[in-house]
């Protein structure tokens, strides 16, 4: 796991074990159909495994429910979709030795 994931869990673990969260991550992905809203969207029936947060949590609003539990703020995606969202945007990356690659 790379280093900027490893800081972002460790400002975010304690929310995402949380009851509120796991409740909260429950009830949205039941009152989807459990299904990757972004594939049923394009017609496919996937699996959906990961409750995304649209506006992405952060040191400065995790303690804010109308951020980090709103459901206006949350969509289920399947693993290579949630993949695809935090890929966006990243034009280059770092292997474990520090090698850049496109």
């Amino acid at each position: 796991m790379d280093k900027q994931k490893d800081k972002r869990k460790s400002f975010a673990h304690t929310f995402y074990v949380s009851p509120a969260w796991i409740k909260c991550r429950r009830a949205y992905a039941e009152s989807v159909g459990g299904l990757c809203e972004r594939c049923y969207a394009a017609g496919k029936i996937v699996p959906g495994t990961q409750v995304h947060h649209r506006i992405r949590l952060s040191p400065q609003n995790i303690g804010n429910p109308e951020i980090a539990l709103n459901w206006a703020n949350l969509e289920l995606l399947c693993d290579e979709c949630h993949h695809e969202e935090h890929e966006k945007g990243i034009r280059w990356r770092a292997d474990a030795d520090g090698r850049v690659s496109l």
